[in-house]
């Protein structure tokens, strides 16, 4: 395409979740409260893991580094988000676009590989225990983790130099309240045959061997949990994996609907509620998923409210 023909859009206009101007404050309030809690509640789990020495095992070692990616993930929309619900004028520069978009990938690919290694983890802890603190020691749990955040930003840097090559140079309406990848090619006055390719080779190869890490490891913790004889053990075993199923079925359960479902049944306005649970609501559930289903992180959050003083 002639560059004189055309001229290259430099911001884009996000329509939000509604446009009805009387459900924007008390969106705004809700949205507000939403991303406080998340603050309070990952914060708070990654202060009590980091001072309480009963919770430096490798679970919790994950477990914190999962808060972090949560507290990144949710400020990646939240603010953006709430500025867009007092305004008028809801744009948001080409850059900054971008930016939002690369942020997302790699908190949200990050996040995937966490809960992958935390099943992992669960595993070990349940089929082999006995071998559990040589396997799960200091440097595996810090591998794991570091390949993690390189894999997302691996993921993320792919997609992104890919929607860098594209241009855009008609309609700059995205019909949502971030920069996500479909709405952007729609836009695309370029030829977006091989952005799609490239999203379904990699997100979807990572999508697909992190849940097969995370089935493959819970048919063998349930296959172990059904060999115990004690029906207090097998309670006690599986309820150490609890808090972690919760968030994994509620973490792939909601990209699953928003990202995969038949063109026949798409809803926009679905997939936004969709997209509001995955990036805004479960980065605020999962701390809460912990400590209201973990009785170390109670214990540990009633000691430090009392002022106990931990051991060392």
């Amino acid at each position: 395409m002639d560059g004189s023909n055309y001229t290259m859009v430099t911001h884009f206009i996000l329509l939000g979740l509604t446009d009805r101007s009387e459900l924007q404050i008390p969106l705004f309030v809700l949205f507000l409260l939403v991303y406080i809690i998340t603050l309070i509640g990952n914060l708070g789990m990654i202060v009590l893991i980091w001072i309480d020495p009963r919770l430096h095992t490798p679970m919790y070692f994950f477990l914190s580094n999962l808060s972090v990616v949560d507290l990144c993930y949710s400020s990646v929309f939240a603010p953006k988000m709430l500025v867009n619900f007092l305004v008028e004028k809801k744009m948001i520069s080409y850059s900054a676009c971008l930016s939002q978009y690369f942020f997302f990938v790699v908190f949200v690919t990050t996040e995937g590989f966490l809960l992958a290694a935390m099943a992992y983890d669960r595993y070990i802890a349940i089929c082999n225990p006995l071998l559990y603190t040589a396997v799960m020691s200091r440097t595996p749990c810090i591998q794991l983790v570091s390949i993690s955040y390189i894999g997302g930003l691996f993921n993320s840097l792919t997609h992104t130099c890919g929607l860098l090559r594209l241009s855009f140079c008609g309609p700059n309406i995205i019909k949502h309240y971030f920069c996500d990848f479909p709405p952007l090619l729609k836009l695309s006055c370029s030829d977006t045959h091989t952005n799609e390719i490239v999203l379904l080779a990699f997100s979807g190869v990572i999508a697909f061997l992190t849940l097969l890490t995370v089935i493959i490891s819970y048919m063998y913790i349930l296959s172990a949990i059904l060999r115990i004889h004690s029906a207090e053990g097998r309670c006690k075993a599986f309820s150490t994996c609890t808090s972690h199923l919760t968030a994994v079925i509620v973490f792939y359960g909601s990209i699953t609907f928003s990202y995969i479902q038949p063109s026949s049944s798409y809803s926009l306005e679905q997939e936004k509620i969709s997209a509001v649970f995955y990036t805004l609501v479960i980065p605020m559930l999962n701390p809460l998923i912990y400590s209201l289903r973990n009785k170390e992180v109670k214990d540990s959050l009633r000691r430090t409210i009392a002022g106990e003083n931990f051991p060392r």
